[in-house]
């Protein structure tokens, strides 16, 4: 045979899911985009095109909405094991089943007091926005034996209007940056942190708490770094969650530098004193980096914050 079958797998891709629990007149919303890759004894069907090994994609799909009922969403980890030990132990064929999970935000309205006394109720609690932030995402890899759960977030857009330079950098013939010393420094944070949690017999994390802090301490050193350089500001970051949660161990950013530039004012007879800045959507620099505890070994690939 001129050719074999190299890595494949094979799922039902963004299964959006919302789930409301109605906690008498007060509901909550889990709203996700659920992906599942499956893999293992599948060279039959790519050589014969026997189905034999074959779950289909819609079972698949199938599956998350039912576990979404049976099981209820406590987090977006969870509900991502729940779904990849379910793949993996029922299905002889299937060796290892990988999860997606985009997680989007909502937040509850809160209403008047007039306006609530005029619809009849004391108080309106199933009301929602869509935050308008981030989107959390997780990725969870079950084989059997062993977990992987790689969580993060992707299009937070944060901004320091100071406390920011950049100057001493090489200079050569094509170089017409001038230095700055007070710049805007804003970006829109892709970040994804591996947890050390790999057995059964360990202590499950509290995801959704650990998804909170690990936010917290990357918005705290965004804002708390005197930065010379973006990667500066990254390091710090990540270094900040490492140090601060001990489940995690691994964490990359990919940061795009969403260059401000100020606007020349001079022709209309003004002085721009750091006031007024053309915001440019393109080219940007794009800084990526991992930060890793002392003694662990990189598993995040190094493109996976671009997925």
């Amino acid at each position: 045979m001129p050719t074999i079958l190299g890595q494949n797998q094979y799922g039902k891709a963004e299964n959006r899911v919302v789930k409301i629990v109605r906690d008498g007149d007060t509901h909550h919303i889990k709203d996700l985009n659920v992906s599942v890759a499956l893999s293992g004894d599948m060279d039959d069907v790519h050589y014969s095109g026997s189905n034999a090994n074959v779950l289909p994609t819609d079972t698949t799909k199938n599956t998350v909405f039912a576990f979404a009922k049976e099981h209820g969403i406590e987090s977006a980890e969870q509900f991502g094991i729940h779904l990849a030990r379910h793949f993996v132990s029922s299905q002889e064929p299937i060796h290892r089943a990988r999860i997606r999970i985009e997680e989007y935000a909502w937040e509850r309205i809160a209403t008047s007091d007039g306006n609530s006394k005029f619809i009849g109720a004391d108080e309106v609690r199933h009301s929602f926005a869509r935050k308008g932030m981030e989107t959390r995402v997780s990725q969870i890899t079950y084989d059997g034996e062993n977990w992987e759960v790689i969580s993060g977030l992707k299009d937070l857009t944060v901004m320091n209007s100071t406390n920011s330079e950049f100057w001493g950098y090489v200079k050569d013939k094509y170089t017409t940056l001038k230095e700055a010393y007070d710049r805007i420094l804003a970006t829109d944070v892709s970040a994804r942190w591996r947890y050390n949690w790999t057995s059964d017999e360990q202590r499950m994390p509290n995801w959704e708490k650990s998804y909170e802090q690990a936010r917290k301490h990357m918005l705290h050193a965004f804002a708390e770094t005197y930065s010379l350089s973006l990667q500066q500001t990254l390091y710090q970051m990540g270094s900040r969650i490492i140090n601060s949660r001990s489940e995690i161990d691994e964490i990359r950013f990919s940061l795009p530098n969403n260059h401000h530039f100020l606007v020349d004012l001079e022709p209309f007879g003004l002085k721009n004193d750091n006031e007024v800045y053309f915001a440019a959507d393109r080219p940007y620099g794009l800084i990526e980096a991992t930060v890793l505890r002392d003694g662990v070994e990189p598993k995040i690939p190094v493109d996976m914050t671009n997925l």
